[in-house]
């Protein structure tokens, strides 16, 4: 899935707890902080609509019109579909107008630009990024809103939430919808059939390379197109093992401190994607890397969770998703877990805040999150256990690793989207040994240097 996503910390009891939730509403007035009485209470599951367990004290009429912009990718649409449905079943009074798609983010962009944009947005997909967003000024401060806020189940939706909202310069302007975390893939049943050693550290990933390519098979396939792949699951990971475990190298790049780029522990982590290079690595395009994958000629690709959600349809019968959140850890070292959110927030030139906000309280219910799973296969950023739940076993996996304490989890952490572009562009350029890692620093260093004065 074509997704640009932030990195985040989990803080959870259990990480892909709960699936995700969301939702829509309406009004011209400010929300109070205090679920809409004309939000009901979620569906308990996707085919019950959320109209059914509808509070009967409908004290607050939203009307008006209400736009929601969604991307859809790797999740699909059925979840927005649904919840945009119930929400607007709830809310009879309301106009509720669904702008999404594939290249939604691209064809709203003037509107942004020109100050006319949707009221509700969810940040995912190429094409938008939340730190560009809150320094462009257009996004609503939820700061004070979330201290109090509840949802339509009279849950404080602060307290509900696995990884909790990030801040910038102290104040909240998103709030976590998703959670879902970068790793690398394999295909289980072949590993079985071939006898190969499912990786724990780097070099054991390294080794079992050796003995996938002696098989006539490929070892490892990334998206060259779309870097942010192998920074994501390979990458960002590597700096902080490399750096201790301590994630807060990653935060110092974030605030465009040009001596954390130039630490030794990036150049160790860029020289670790030069091993892996060097062991027959291939990059090819978004979904045929992935189509690749699926058929075995390759053994291992770096993604996200939603993999197997957005390749549904193509997923031969028997292939059994195997999954580690990072590779690039010395032997008995600490798997590190990138994790990333999609998230949803309100537009500070919206015309309808009241609708929007209780949309978001409408979404951040458990019933939401149970339909979320339902319909997208994700994990949510919902507190909950789902280990007896009907969750793939993928997700369950990916759990084990995110609640266990010795795993490292990298907090929520955007970059400027210039060095972002940067940093993509370089790794590309390294995965094809058009430079060196000491040329990666210096494109980026520079590119910091630009964006600082």
């Amino acid at each position: 899935m074509i997704m640009k996503k932030k990195f985040a910390a989990l803080g959870i009891s259990a990480i892909v707890a709960a699936v995700t939730l969301a939702g829509c509403g309406s009004n011209n007035n400010e929300a109070s902080n205090s679920p809409s009485a004309s939000a009901p209470a979620a569906s308990p599951s996707a085919s019950a609509p959320a109209s059914e367990s509808a509070s009967p004290d409908n004290t607050v009429k939203l009307t008006g019109d209400f736009e929601i912009q969604y991307f859809v990718g790797g999740y699909g649409d059925k979840w927005w579909k649904k919840v945009i449905a119930d929400f607007q079943a709830a809310n009879p009074d309301l106009n509720v107008k669904e702008s999404g798609g594939p290249k939604i983010n691209d064809q709203m962009k003037p509107r942004w630009i020109g100050g006319n944009p949707p009221d509700f947005v969810y940040i995912d997909g190429a094409g938008l990024n939340d730190r560009q967003m809150v320094e462009d000024g257009q996004l609503e401060d939820l700061t004070e809103w979330l201290k109090d806020a509840k949802n339509i189940d009279g849950e404080l939706i602060s307290d509900i939430l696995a990884q909790p909202a990030q801040q910038f310069d102290g104040k909240v302007y998103n709030i976590p919808l998703v959670l879902n975390s970068w790793g690398v893939f394999w295909n289980k049943a072949l590993f079985k059939e071939k006898g190969w050693t499912e990786p724990t550290d780097f070099q054991s990933f390294l080794d079992v390379s050796d003995k996938i390519k002696a098989d006539g098979t490929t070892p490892f396939i990334h998206t060259g197109k779309y870097p942010y792949y192998i920074n994501g699951s390979i990458l960002y990971p590597a700096i902080v093992s490399a750096n201790n475990n301590d994630y807060t190298i990653l935060q110092d790049m974030a605030a465009n401190k040009v001596e954390a780029y130039e630490s030794p522990a990036v150049l160790a982590a860029l020289n670790k994607i030069v091993a892996l290079r060097d062991k027959a690595s291939i990059q090819i395009n978004h979904t045929d890397s992935q189509m690749l994958f699926l058929q075995n000629k390759d053994a291992f690709i770096p993604n996200g969770l939603w993999l197997p959600n957005e390749m549904s349809k193509d997923i031969p019968e028997g292939f059994d998703f195997g999954f580690i959140p990072s590779v690039t850890q010395e032997a008995g070292g600490k798997v590190v877990a990138n994790t990333s959110t999609a998230t949803v927030a309100i537009a500070k030139n919206g015309k309808n805040k009241e609708a929007a906000k209780a949309f978001l309280q409408f979404i951040f219910s458990k019933g939401q999150a149970s339909q979320w799973a339902e319909l997208s296969g994700a994990p949510s950023n919902i507190k909950g256990d789902i280990s007896s739940s009907n969750a793939p076993n993928f997700v369950k996996d990916a759990a084990k690793y995110l609640t266990d304490p010795n795993t490292v989890v990298i907090p929520t952490i955007t970059y400027n989207a210039d060095v972002d572009k940067a940093m993509m562009d370089a790794t590309d350029a390294l995965t094809i040994s058009k430079i060196t890692p000491e040329e990666w620093v210096k494109r980026v260093t520079d590119v910091v240097k630009k964006v600082s004065k």
